[in-house]
């Protein structure tokens, strides 16, 4: 089998480009092999063994399989995170919620207490630690094989994270204290289904990715409500969002007395991004009004 016909059975399922994406993946980690190696056609020297297990993964890719849940690992931030079919396949996008962390929380002290909702592979929580030093970072996650791959990976890339199963459905108000509070909840919605890629909603949790009772705004305003009892004066929540629901999020942030609050686009236009700062003075001042 040359690189060719590989890419000729993928290039109906993801079009020319992303076919070669995936085969030069494959080949790279899996067999070793650069981009050289590939031009001068070694894909055809391959032992039985391993043409064996091309072929079954070429299989599995033509199943609409992520390839990679395949390889067992994914790109981000300039790392490679382990995942299973366990967590989400982190997104290009979610490392533009990480720069903006980054670059908002770089112009205050150091030591900073962080909490990671919903971590998931634990990407977000993992490159916080290891771009914010000497920060504290705390993930949760309901599931516990999700927290299996993320206690994983952050032992891997040498980042010190705390994991909890906890879930921010049922979690009471705690005396813990935050800085940074940041989420990207499920919030899709039974609607868009339809418009989901077969690769993702045959093979992704769906746990990480329907909203529960079709209501996208359900964990942000549960988020919202924990945030604004456990926040210090000043902290921030940051979080990834259902562009059709920005106003909504806005509107629930502004309710629990925050303030400040941004919306920020991703690299494609859409509205992706929402940070609010919870100030007590402001809200105390809301109530005494109201009074």
């Amino acid at each position: 089998m040359t690189y060719v016909e590989m890419k000729q059975r993928l290039t109906p399922l993801y079009g020319e480009r992303e076919a070669q994406a995936i085969l030069r993946m494959v080949l790279e980690v899996r067999f070793g092999m650069s981009h050289a190696d590939i031009l001068c056609g070694k894909v055809t020297q391959l032992s039985a063994d391993d043409t064996e297990e091309l072929e079954k993964i070429i299989a599995r890719l033509e199943k609409n399989e992520p390839v990679q849940y395949i390889l067992g690992q994914a790109d981000f931030y300039g790392r490679q995170f382990h995942v299973t079919p366990a967590v989400l396949i982190p997104r290009p996008e979610t490392e533009e919620l990480c720069t903006w962390i980054k670059e908002t929380a770089g112009q205050s002290s150091p030591k900073r207490a962080i909490l990671d909702i919903g971590t998931g592979s634990g990407c977000i929580a993992v490159t916080l630690a290891l771009e914010l030093p000497g920060s504290l970072v705390e993930a949760w996650d309901i599931s516990r094989d999700a927290l299996l791959v993320a206690q994983q990976n952050a032992e891997r890339l040498g980042a010190t994270v705390k994991f909890v199963e906890n879930d921010v459905q049922k979690v009471a108000d705690s005396s813990m204290k935050w800085d940074i509070i940041v989420s990207n909840p499920p919030y899709i919605t039974l609607q868009e289904k339809a418009e989901m890629e077969t690769n993702v909603l045959a093979y992704e949790p769906h746990l990480a990715l329907f909203a529960p009772n079709n209501d996208a705004m359900h964990f942000y305003r549960l988020i919202s409500h924990y945030a604004a009892r456990n926040l210090n004066d000043g902290g921030m929540v940051f979080f990834e969002i259902n562009p059709l629901f920005s106003d909504g999020i806005k509107e629930t942030l502004l309710s629990h007395g925050f303030t400040d609050i941004v919306v920020k686009s991703d690299t494609f236009g859409k509205q992706r991004f929402v940070r609010g700062t919870y100030t007590k003075d402001y809200l105390e001042g809301q109530k005494t009004a109201d009074v």
